[in-house]
């Protein structure tokens, strides 16, 4: 029951506690990965660089020869062409232009040859009936959709019903028809008249 005695106790508990908890180890790894040199630095890489490099290098040192050389010298350019031109199956690329010449004319002397299937001669006729036949069936004449006059020509106004107006004409004036005597004479009630009765027709 010493108080004292205690106190250091679990002063001592407390302290060995804290000792495992801090020499833990953690049960995942959490550390980063290893690192390689080969990853970071690419020594192939550098390499096929540096040689590109020199292949650029050396380019550009032979090209500068040549235009110092013809700086120096007003160059030597040769652009003479004494080459002919030669074909190794010229004859047989002709003998295929000859043949298809031949097949094509051939072709075209069938095709003038031939009759023709239809006779235009024929569809001509028919033409000319169905045309006949669409005047004499049309509203209208027929000359009056080939002439412009009728174009230009002013609508003619009808007549109302109930209008003792004349109709206007378009032409120049024209004299009213005379009335014929028989017209003016009145008839008389048995003259012209139909007979209410008939006698039989007897055969």
């Amino acid at each position: 029951n010493n108080m004292i005695l205690k106190q250091k106790w679990d002063q001592s508990s407390f302290d060995m506690h804290r000792m495992k908890v801090k020499n833990a180890k953690p049960m995942i790894d959490t550390k980063p990965p290893e690192t390689y040199m080969h990853l970071h630095l690419k020594l192939k890489k550098l390499q096929m660089e540096e040689e590109r490099q020199a292949t650029v290098e050396r380019d550009n040192r032979i090209l500068l020869e040549k235009m110092a050389h013809i700086m120096r010298t007003r160059g030597k350019m040769d652009n003479s062409n004494n080459y002919q031109q030669r074909s190794l199956n010229k004859t047989r690329r002709q003998r295929d232009l000859l043949r298809v010449t031949h097949e094509n004319q051939a072709i075209l002397k069938r095709i003038q040859s031939k009759e023709p299937h239809y006779n235009h001669l024929q569809w001509l006729d028919q033409w000319q009936v169905n045309r006949g036949y669409m005047i004499n069936i049309s509203k209208y004449p027929h000359h009056w959709i080939h002439s412009g006059k009728q174009k230009n020509r002013p609508p003619v106004k009808e007549k109302k019903f109930g209008s003792s107006r004349p109709l206007k004409s378009t032409g120049g004036s024209t004299p009213a028809p005379k009335a014929s005597p028989s017209a003016a004479r009145p008839q008389s009630s048995t003259e012209g008249a139909v007979p209410s009765s008939l006698p039989p027709v007897t055969a």
